[in-house]
Order: structure tokens, then C-alpha cells, then sequence
């Protein structure tokens, strides 16, 4: 099984202590085209935690507690480097599926990279899953989950595929040490690409869209100010370069720790 940890903090984050996860709209499709790749390509897998657990307590994304319920819960997954991308692969989501077929379904199962697999079987370039003990074991045919965890590592195929968040919205989850002078913010239950490629804040009754820096995981700051709420926030994805804005979704009277969900999604 895999190790993970929490990449070092940079500048942008020396006040925060932990990241915990949680209008009007467009979206701007430009020339974008969908990416996913419809091919299998090898990798390997490994699994974590309990046999028929959870996996993840937070993980490197930042994503706090969401991993433990719905609908994120079993479906978690630490990703080596190749795929975690600097924190900018979390949210993507994958369809892993197993070859032995003496104990492997032809099912492919769903996983979202909520964390990273840094060393160990992640290392050297490798492309590695170290799935929950649930994800792993919904890999094998019926009776056999215990057979397919004991095997360790094992040879999978996987891809990517579009995320789905059945009645779920965009949520942007304001984090704990945010200040009118610092403001970090985390995206929650993206659809489709799953990833965040850019993000710009837009104050009250301002046209000028501000710049986020990517700090860790899928946190994302902006230091300066003082900032005025009312704010918007605009998404554009790593994989496809679409772009959300939802208008004014965080309210001028926020707080830290506090959750604003949006109206819309990208599916």
C-alpha cells in the first residue's frame, strides 16, 4: 500500500493551519472539445485503509470530510504524480478495471483522486491507483473481494471519464484563516472535467476579474486587498478550458469555514 502526504505549504498559505472542505451564470465553451480519452492504458493499483472502508481521512486535495460521505465516499483514490499533477489532477475522475479474469469483473469502477500516492509503488515516473479497500474490492468478481486485496498490487487498465455529481451544484468552500486580505477558496463537486486549470475572484461592483494562485491540492488564494465582497468566481478547467461564473455567489457578509453552492453545473 502506498504512502501519502501533505505538500509543504507555500507563501501563500503561512496563516492557514488546515483546509477544510465547502447568482447569475455563463458558461463559455470556446473552442474547447471534450478530451476524454475513450482508450484503456495500463497502470498498476494498490489499496488502502480498512478492507471495506473508505480510504482517505482528507487526503492531499484538501477535500476534508467530503471523503467519508456521498458522494465521494468509496469512490476515493490516491493518484501518483503523473496523474495529481502538482494538486491540479484532484477532482478528475478515472474508470479503473482489473485484468486477472480468474477474480476480475469486466466493471470498471469509478474513482476520484482525492489524494496523492507520492512514493513507494507511485514512484518514478510510475501511473498507480491506491484505491479504498471498497473501490479496490468492487473490482472483482462477486465473492472475491478479499481474494483480489490480497493480491497487493495487480495490473489494471484505466481512463478518464467525465465526473458526476447527480443534485449537485458548484460549491465553493471559503477556507479556514481567510481574511479580507487572503482569501482561499476550494471547489466542490465539479462535473464533467472534475479538474481546476485557473480561478478569478470579481468583487463587488468591479469589471476586473482577479487572479488566484493555486496553492496545494485543490486550494486556490488570492492575497491583497482589502477585498469587498459580494464576490464572483470564475472556474476554467485544466482539461478542456471551459469556463464557469457563477455571479455574486459569495456573499458580501461571508465567513471562514463557511460553504456557498452555486445554482448550476457543468453537465
Amino acid at each position: 500500500m502506498a504512502s501519502r502526504f501533505f505538500p509543504p505549504f507555500s507563501s501563500c498559505v503561512l496563516l492557514l493551519l488546515f483546509f477544510f472542505s465547502f447568482s447569475v451564470f455563463w458558461f463559455d465553451y470556446g473552442d474547447s472539445h471534450p478530451v476524454f480519452d475513450p482508450q484503456w492504458h495500463p497502470a498498476t493499483a494498490t489499496w488502502y485503509g480498512s478492507p471495506d472502508g473508505d480510504g482517505s481521512d482528507g487526503g492531499a486535495c484538501g477535500y476534508g470530510s467530503l471523503v467519508d460521505v456521498r458522494p465521494l465516499r468509496a469512490r476515493v483514490g490516491a493518484v501518483s504524480p503523473v496523474l495529481f499533477k502538482g494538486g491540479q489532477g484532484c477532482g478528475a475522475c478515472y474508470k479503473v478495471r482489473c485484468l486477472d479474469p480468474a477474480i476480475c469483473s469486466r466493471r470498471a469502477v469509478t474513482v476520484i483522486v482525492t489524494d496523492e500516492c507520492p512514493g513507494g509503488y507511485c514512484a518514478s515516473g510510475r501511473t498507480h491507483f491506491d484505491l479504498s479497500g471498497a473501490a479496490f474490492g468492487r473490482m472483482a468478481v462477486a465473492g472475491e473481494a478479499g481474494q483480489i486485496r490480497d493480491r497487493g498490487e495487480i495490473s489494471v487498465v484505466f481512463r478518464r471519464t467525465p465526473c458526476k455529481y447527480p443534485g449537485k451544484n458548484i460549491a465553493f468552500h471559503v477556507n479556514e484563516g481567510s481574511t479580507n486580505y487572503w482569501l482561499s477558496l476550494l471547489v466542490e463537486f465539479e462535473d464533467d472535467d472534475g479538474d481546476i486549470g485557473a480561478m478569478h475572484i470579481k468583487q463587488a461592483n468591479s469589471v476586473e476579474w482577479l487572479e488566484m494562485k493555486h496553492i496545494w491540492g485543490g486550494n486556490w488564494c488570492f492575497n491583497g486587498g482589502p477585498l469587498q465582497g459580494p464576490f464572483s468566481v470564475k472556474l476554467t478547467t485544466l482539461t478542456t478550458q471551459k469556463t464557469f461564473s457563477a455571479r455574486d455567489v459569495i456573499p458580501s457578509n461571508w465567513s471562514p469555514d463557511a460553504t456557498y453552492t452555486s445554482r448550476l453545473n457543468f453537465l
